[in-house]
């Protein structure tokens, strides 16, 4: 992991010294120790002059204005833009990776967009979005800049939204949530071994911070299951999620069942079949979850939102466009009263299915 260039970039805030010498990144359980002018396996977080440094800081893979729908998150501010941006890098080295191209990047950052955190925020309130989304890796390895760009956007009123897949310290972890107002968590599959052999992680590090999340914070929750045939998507397996999910964190918890599609180390498995998706959906509810979703397919029924008091249909969804809505103004079904968890307005946003890149100033190293 040894870099023969010099590391640049801001001062990390989680590490320690270590007896032998070298220093222990704590940001995340990988806990990498390093040796000057090494970094960790998230490539963006190395030793430089006796300290641990974030390269990435105020540059970025590039920015886009998404449909919220898209990171997912279906019960905060439906449809609503959100402006999302990430870094490269990543923490976990899931082989099935679908943003590969950036969480995998090496030589990424010799040219690539720069942005301030002020500069984002005014992009956000330029552009109309709700909230901001730190997502494409993950902004556990670049918390010093997530954190930062969400303070200014909390002091103007914009949201902040962490898409991630939880594999972060606690300690890290609080300063991180402390920002956040809602959060979209991978949970990746449901057994140990799956973690250790496609993602070499740990899934009982994912499940605390699902835990915290739910219990000692205040931010909205949704989790996102990306369903690779052969691999999580055993009803066993499902059923056992489904079961952690309704009794740990509660039935109000919305569920997301993804398709995969074959990419980076796992191109010779088919995409998951609809059916399976529908399969999943149909055992978590079955479960008790009042909220459970399906993505990456064409299905109205299965990406809508369905009253748990009347079984009514209240926010209708075809991909990422609003075609049904019967909320009232504080949240609840219009035609039984029943309040529907998350964050509503009288009214859902009309931004539908556009995705609008931003572009910010270059940024070159010599």
């Amino acid at each position: 992991m040894t870099d023969p260039e010099r590391l640049e970039g801001v001062p990390g805030r989680y590490w320690h010294r270590l007896e032998d010498g070298r220093i222990q990144c704590d940001v995340c359980p990988r806990y990498c120790r390093l040796n000057e002018g090494q970094r960790g396996l998230c490539f963006v977080r190395g030793r430089q002059d006796d300290r641990i440094v974030l390269t990435t800081y105020g540059r970025s893979s590039g920015f886009c204005v998404d449909p919220i729908e898209k990171k997912p998150l279906n019960h905060y501010l439906p449809g609503t833009p959100v402006l999302s941006f990430g870094t490269a890098g990543c923490n976990l080295t899931c082989k099935f990776c679908q943003n590969w191209d950036i969480s995998k990047a090496r030589e990424f950052d010799r040219l690539q967009d720069a942005a301030s955190p002020e500069d984002i925020v005014e992009a956000a309130i330029a552009t109309g979005s709700r909230s901001i989304a730190y997502t494409y890796n993950d902004p556990v390895i670049f918390l010093e800049y997530a954190v930062d760009v969400a303070r200014v956007a909390r002091r103007r009123g914009i949201k902040n939204v962490a898409v991630t897949a939880g594999y972060i310290d606690p300690a890290a972890r609080e300063e991180l949530y402390t920002f956040m107002d809602a959060a979209n968590v991978d949970l990746k599959a449901f057994t140990e071994a799956f973690y250790n052999r496609l993602c070499t992680g740990r899934l009982g590090a994912v499940l605390e911070t699902l835990d915290y999340l739910r219990h000692r914070t205040k931010v909205w929750l949704e989790i996102t299951t990306l369903l690779i045939p052969g691999h999580n998507d055993s009803p066993k397996e499902l059923g056992k999620l489904s079961d952690w999910v309704m009794t740990r964190l509660g039935p109000d918890v919305p569920l997301h069942f993804t398709a995969f599609h074959p990419d980076y180390k796992m191109l010779d498995l088919p995409r998951t079949p609809a059916l399976t998706l529908t399969t999943a959906r149909d055992i978590a509810r079955k479960v008790g979850l009042k909220f459970v979703y399906t993505g990456n397919v064409h299905d109205e029924r299965g990406q809508s939102t369905y009253c748990p008091g009347c079984g009514e249909r209240i926010i209708g969804r075809d991909w990422y466009d609003i075609t049904t809505w019967q909320l009232t103004g504080d949240g609840r079904c219009g035609i039984c009263s029943t309040a529907i968890p998350g964050l509503f307005e009288a009214h859902p946003g009309n931004w539908g299915q556009r995705r609008v890149p931003i572009r910010f100033g270059r940024l070159e190293r010599s």
